[in-house]
């Protein structure tokens, strides 16, 4: 019969051991600046991250060497990888900002205001 790791990591190590190598796998990962990186170390395939997108392998492929694209496709591809994207900016005198939103599914759903007419007239309404 099969065993999962925590079973056997708590057979074999103390709990101080298991909070040292938890430790040192959240560094590692934290080492990951690339998307590639991170699938690896995820022990994951591109096909796989495919599936989960509904792209093909060559898409993830494509994806990984881009270093510009849209927040809604970053992810996307986080969450194939079974992880959750924040966005959080920094400033020098003040305390990070979580940004809500940005990126998330559904915000292009939210109905726009009609642009202009051509001729800088607002835009006509429908009878």
């Amino acid at each position: 019969m099969a065993r999962s790791a925590t079973d056997v990591f708590a057979e074999t190590m103390t709990p101080e051991m298991i909070a040292a190598s938890d430790l040192r796998a959240r560094e590692l990962l934290d080492e990951y600046d690339t998307l590639q990186k991170l699938r690896k170390a995820l022990d994951l395939t591109q096909e796989h991250i495919g599936r989960k997108m509904g792209k093909k392998q060559v898409s993830v492929a494509q994806l990984e060497k881009r270093s510009d694209f849209l927040l809604s496709t970053l992810r996307d591809y986080v969450e194939a990888l079974g992880g959750e994207l924040e966005l959080v900016v920094k400033f020098k005198d003040h305390a990070p900002v979580r940004l809500a939103g940005v990126g998330e599914k559904g915000v292009l759903d939210i109905p726009r205001r009609p642009a202009a007419e051509p001729d800088g007239a607002p835009p006509s309404r429908p009878a």
